[in-house]
């Protein structure tokens, strides 16, 4: 929606957010002051200079709300089914008190139109939580934000973006905006892309055809010792003997980006395959919903999103699965010179954020490094998918494929583990990796560690502090052993069996994990709508507290980085496979009855958001 402003001349007092830094006459957009600054150009990125003359580009300009822990107690609040408020919220705007004051949201918009952009291109977004400034000419940019926008190059993936190195706000401002992108955080699908590791297979097992001349498809692939298929899942997981009943009222969401299509034609030969129960196997289907100028050709289908669709339809199957894809790159359109449109979660969750029916779950298989993301955009993202708890949405993200990751340099020039963004989020649920069974252990790539950029939240409390005790000094000054620990959950992610273009391949990583968690979860989801109760939402606050009763424990194998051994799977939570896999039946159980105490926090204190 569109609005028009007025020049503050005089405002009001406001506990929640001061603003008498602004109680002044006119307003004051000199004394600029930095709000975010990279030492150096961040790895991997060279400049081309300026861009053209004439170039735009989108702002989106995060807001502090007017009560700063409204929204992060909300979501611990409808996320706990004991409490009074254990009711999901619906479609945003939310509650004023999660929203910017109307004071914020005048100041900036007066910022904005001083420097000339026009009213009719500002726009509330992300539930009211934003505003979004379509058409910015790059020299308007740089002269707001004190900045200086150069066209950047990614020199291993040939990615071209338009950013800055640093940028600054006048200090008036600095008090009512969280973070502003794009700006410094260096990054484009290509760079972000989780996918799985790829292995070869051997030829003897290498798919035929897609059909006889009967026009049924034909068995193609055999199993193997060592190879993971639904079925296995299904029964590890025990969701053999579950049937879906609420898929009229329960679905599932898939996030792709760039590029990355699945293809009907190889889901079909899949579950075929694997799914034998399914028939005829063409009854498991996906619908496309295209964000951001996103695209779908399914004949040129790619490993992440054929694992994604793959296996969340296998484990969930009958019920509904959507596929997003969102076409915002971040990259500059060679041929015409201008930025191609959108940051890719900002797009993703604004797209969610205002649809008045969003899937329970939501499986994302994407993430970067966190010390590559700039503090403040990372807590206004996390702040988005708390929205998408507190509307009842489950949100899994793969933790990486790199364990500890790889030992590099922070910005202050110190060794550190790598944690991955946004897994290190900690209003989501992260998935780490296993292999094998009888017993499972941790998969040595399983991403895990703790961020850099989140305290750790109060539902962590004790699983946490109960692994570090028992580390004691070991990695000392590696990792934050204040941070949000990750990853919470752990499934299966080693030698996955995925077809694409008819073709068998062998994959694995946190990306084949992800959507196997995804599909167990929707599938208790569905449990609880055909029961008359609401979906599970925010997943962390019970799987912390009595959850953990329904969960594998994982006690041995560990996640070298670079030069060590990693962390070490353990008793209780661990940074390499969390509080473990998941058990469906003991989980339907568990989450039918109300919040206990499962976990050993007895009498939790208030639930507040991590201490930054």
């Amino acid at each position: 929606m569109h609005m028009r402003y007025r020049w503050l001349y005089a405002i009001s007092f406001l506990t929640a957010t001061p603003l008498a830094d602004f109680a002044t006459p006119l307003a004051p957009w000199g004394n600029m002051r930095v709000k975010h600054t990279w030492s150096a150009v961040p790895a991997n990125w060279e400049t081309l200079g300026c861009p053209s003359a004439g170039t735009t580009i989108n702002l989106y300009i995060a807001l502090n709300p007017h009560q700063e822990n409204a929204l992060v107690d909300a979501l611990y609040e409808v996320s706990d089914p004991k409490h009074p408020r254990h009711v999901h919220l619906t479609v945003a705007p939310f509650a004023p008190s999660f929203m910017p004051h109307p004071d914020t949201l005048e100041l900036v918009t007066s910022w904005l139109t001083h420097h000339g952009v026009r009213p009719s291109s500002i726009s509330t977004t992300h539930g009211g939580a934003w505003l979004t400034a379509s058409n910015v000419l790059v020299s308007q940019a740089n002269h707001m934000l004190g900045a200086s926008y150069q066209l950047y190059r990614n020199a291993k993936v040939n990615d071209t973006i338009i950013r800055t190195v640093s940028y600054a706000l006048p200090e008036v401002l600095h008090a009512h905006i969280q973070a502003v992108a794009p700006t410094t955080y260096f990054a484009s699908t290509r760079t972000l892309r989780q996918i799985s590791r790829r292995r070869s297979i051997d030829a003897a097992v290498a798919l035929a055809e897609t059909e006889e001349a009967s026009g049924k498809p034909v068995t193609v692939l055999l199993n193997r010792a060592g190879e993971v298929t639904p079925s296995q899942l299904r029964g590890l997981y025990k969701t053999f003997a579950y049937d879906p009943t609420a898929s009229d009222r329960n679905t599932l969401g898939v996030f792709g980006f760039q590029k990355e299509y699945p293809s009907q034609t190889d889901l079909t030969l899949f579950m075929f395959n694997y799914r034998s129960d399914v028939q005829p196997p063409n009854l498991a289907t996906y619908s496309v919903e295209l964000v951001n100028g996103g695209k779908y050709n399914p004949n040129t289908p790619g490993m992440e999103a054929s694992i994604d669709v793959q296996y969340a339809s296998a484990m969930a199957f009958p019920t509904p699965i959507i596929f997003y894809n969102n076409g915002g790159t971040g990259e500059v359109d060679p041929v015409i010179g201008e930025p191609l449109s959108g940051d890719l979660y900002l797009e993703s969750l604004e797209y969610l954020l205002r649809k008045a029916v969003i899937p329970q779950t939501i499986s994302v298989s994407y993430g970067t490094y966190e010390l590559n993301v700039p503090q403040e955009y990372a807590r206004v993202l996390c702040n988005l998918f708390a929205q998408l708890g507190a509307r009842g949405v489950s949100v899994l993200f793969a933790a990486g494929d790199y364990g500890v990751g790889k030992i590099c340099k922070d910005a202050s020039g110190n060794v550190r583990f790598t944690p991955e963004f946004p897994a290190s989020c900690p209003y989501l649920t992260t998935v780490g990796g296993t292999k094998y069974h009888d017993p499972e252990v941790a998969a040595p790539f399983s991403g895990g560690g703790f961020s850099d950029h989140f305290s750790r939240p109060v539902y962590q409390d004790v699983a946490v502090s109960a692994f570090l005790k028992r580390q004691g000094t070991q990695y000392a000054g590696l990792y934050n052993p204040e941070g949000r620990g990750i990853p919470d959950i752990a499934a299966q992610a080693f030698r996955f069996i995925t077809i694409i273009k008819k073709s068998g391949h062998i994959v694995e990583g946190t990306s084949c994990s992800t959507p196997t968690v995804a599909g167990i979860i929707s599938l208790l989801n569905d449990y609880l709508i055909a029961n008359g109760r609401p979906p599970l939402g925010f997943l962390n606050i019970r799987l912390y507290d009595d959850g953990f009763a329904g969960l594998n424990d994982i006690t041995s194998g560990s996640n070298p980085g670079r030069g060590t051994d990693g962390f070490s799977a353990a008793p209780g939570w661990d940074p390499v496979t969390g509080l473990g896999t998941p058990d469906f039946e003991k989980l339907q159980n568990i989450f039918m009855i109300p919040l206990g105490g499962g976990a050993g926090q007895g009498n939790r204190p208030k639930i507040r958001g991590p201490v930054e």
